[in-house]
């Protein structure tokens, strides 16, 4: 199940004195409530993680989250920033189980030695007016350097690209692990967790319905129109919507960075809110690795699924060595069958510059 209860359900009331202990035992326990005592005692097996890019809009409230999560025993921030090691150090003052160093400079190989998880939200955000293919020029080299010290120093990794544009920056991460011999498509990931977060909401806002039990699969991409949320199979089942509602609905789930773009007026993009999705798609891989069972997230992936498509973003299943099952699709609307066939040109050709630029460079 696509479950985004992790780091929510806080109490409403809560004594001063307890406040600081209870919000960190409802964000790293929150999202399991059911599990024994054992199975949480193995599912929570210490990983090393390291986020690149942590001094960033992303990276700081990334890293606060993983600092949080129990699963991670010991957290890196990277950033060529000079104040990440304060960051770090920063966050090495809370009080949890995750031992956390902060490096820059020249010190990438020693962020991510043994990691098992990377996260990577480094770059340069959007500005108004601005699509994420903008980005291209300078976050492409930015991946490429870091995807490369991976490969370098932790080979094994689950590496998840949050760096823009996701469509491209994924496969040219995928290149750079081919040229250095340690391609595992099982374990390179795009962050495409926002898209399912602004689609369960902005249906649970338009249906009255609880956006922590409310599920909309998003597939495709991670721009624009190569997002497309499969209302049809929204769950908890609901009444059909209108044309106009799924229309709306799906204007606005393609476009919603646009509006926190705008909203911010200059001063960035999604920052907050893909720091939140990005620590729970990065909990959910560890949840995987850790052996957890039915850890089921769409994620932008290398597939053969979807003719043409060499990366598309699917439901998959997440296992002990990453990428368990890539499953299909389903059954669609011929709205929403319309909707992918329309996109595909671009999110092929969005891959293939990806590819290219990487090859030449």
């Amino acid at each position: 199940s696509l479950d985004f209860a992790f780091y929510t359900r806080l109490p409403s009331s809560i004594p001063t004195q307890a406040m600081f202990s209870t919000l960190r035992t409802s964000a790293t326990r929150a999202s399991r409530p059911l599990l024994t005592r054992s199975l949480l005692s193995q599912q929570e097996r210490g990983f090393k993680a390291s986020v690149l890019g942590a001094a960033g809009g992303i990276g700081q409230p990334l890293s606060l989250l993983l600092k949080l999560n129990p699963r991670v025993t010991e957290l890196t921030c990277f950033d060529v920033a000079p104040i990440t090691p304060g960051v770090a150090a920063d966050l090495s003052h809370i009080a949890t189980g995750a031992k956390t160093t902060g490096y820059t400079g020249d010190d990438l190989t020693k962020a991510l030695d043994g990691c098992d998880v990377v996260v990577i939200p480094a770059g340069v955000p959007r500005k108004p007016g601005m699509t994420r293919d903008d980005l291209f020029n300078i976050n492409a080299s930015i991946v490429k350097n870091l995807v490369a010290g991976c490969a370098k120093a932790c080979p094994k990794a689950c590496i998840l690209i949050i760096s823009n544009p996701v469509n491209s920056t994924v496969p040219i991460a995928a290149e750079v692990l081919k040229a250095a011999g340690v391609f595992d498509p099982s374990k390179l990931f795009g962050v495409t967790t926002l898209d399912v977060c602004r689609a369960r909401t902005f249906v649970a806002e338009a249906k009255g319905l609880d956006p922590l039990s409310t599920n909309v699969p998003v597939v495709g991409g991670h721009a624009g129109t190569t997002i497309v949320p499969l209302l049809s199979q929204t769950n908890p089942s609901i009444s059909a919507f209108s044309d106009e509602e799924r229309d709306a609905l799906t204007q606005r789930i393609m476009f919603g960075g646009d509006e926190v773009v705008q909203a911010k007026a200059g001063g960035g993009s999604a920052t907050l809110s893909m720091a939140y999705t990005g620590a729970h798609f990065a909990d959910r891989v560890m949840a995987g690795l850790a052996g957890e069972s039915g850890v089921t997230e769409c994620t932008f992936v290398n597939t053969n699924k979807i003719d043409g498509c060499d990366f598309f973003a699917l439901p998959v299943t997440l296992g002990k060595s990453g990428v368990e099952t890539i499953h299909d699709y389903g059954t669609v609307t011929a709205y929403e069958e319309k909707l992918i066939a329309d996109m595909k040109g671009d999110l092929i050709a969005q891959a293939k510059k990806g590819v290219e630029w990487a090859k030449a460079n």
